[in-house]
């Protein structure tokens, strides 16, 4: 999972980080990317860590690269990734539209566009895209992913489970698709289920810092503070591991938490 940037340079918590980003990681176009623990698009590139400022940096340098051959691939995907973390999904969505004219037969431009089409609020379209992309004789398992994620949006988390676990049967054990159906259990406030896959998620080569948090995340949603600020604080700076648990022990004080997560689920990236 990626944890936003906000204008200060700080992360925004990882409460609103992990709902936000649920899953559509799925679609990324790389083995090692999440929802996990997969990498984005752009060879090596590592944009989840970025602060706001950084995050204006490389947008800026993948968007001229982009404009100077609006057919590139990896720039496009690169770009319109960045516009996404940016909270400039409507932008990102075009661009990915003229990388899926360009690349019409490519399965991960047009996994990217349904995560756009996602992002930008279009969930039928985003399915039906992802779904048109899946050759049945051939499955690709980051489309499942996608398309188990794009379900969960939609509220069918009994069909993006089937989804997630058709992707699992093809690709093994593999973090991101388990991060993306623990993640798919939160959403049910099924929380033992969704720490059971987390763990798995974790503990599996390649898991990135995402998933561990996916998992931090869980175990604060359960109350367990202490641990959830260990998970946490492996990875992040004390003074972000910290506010992390400070921001769950705060949401779940509140009344009708679950309601209030759906809330932050929706609310737009913090302005720079």
């Amino acid at each position: 999972m990626s944890i936003r940037a906000s204008s200060s340079g700080a992360r925004t918590p990882l409460l609103l980080a992990g709902l936000a980003a649920l899953a559509l990681a799925g679609c990324q176009s790389t083995s090692r990317e999440i929802t996990g623990s997969i990498r984005r698009p752009a060879a090596g590139a590592s944009f989840d860590r970025m602060t706001q400022t950084e995050l204006r940096s490389a947008t800026e340098t993948y968007g001229t690269a982009y404009e100077k051959n609006p057919k590139d691939k990896q720039a496009g995907m690169s770009y319109a990734s960045l516009l996404q973390m940016t909270g400039r999904n409507d932008q990102s969505l075009a661009v990915m539209r003229q990388i899926a004219i360009a690349n019409s037969k490519d399965r991960d431009v047009l996994a990217a566009y349904g995560k756009a089409l996602a992002a930008a609020g279009d969930l039928p379209k985003a399915l039906e895209t992802v779904r048109r992309a899946q050759t049945p004789d051939y499955p690709d398992w980051r489309l499942l992913s996608a398309e188990g994620a794009i379900l969960d949006q939609l509220g069918r988390s009994d069909e993006a489970r089937v989804a997630y676990r058709k992707a699992l049967d093809i690709q093994p054990n593999e973090p991101s698709v388990l991060s993306n159906l623990g993640m798919s259990y939160v959403l049910t406030n099924d929380l033992k289920s969704a720490e059971t896959y987390l763990r798995q998620a974790a503990e599996r080569p390649g898991a990135d810092s995402r998933v561990r948090q996916n998992l931090a995340l869980v175990v604060g949603l359960q109350g367990r503070f202490d641990e959830a600020e260990r998970i946490a604080g492996a990875e992040l700076s004390p003074e972000d591991a910290t506010a992390n648990v400070a921001y769950l022990r705060k949401m779940l004080a509140q009344q009708n938490t679950w309601a209030a997560l759906k809330d932050e689920k929706q609310a737009p990236p913090p302005k720079s």
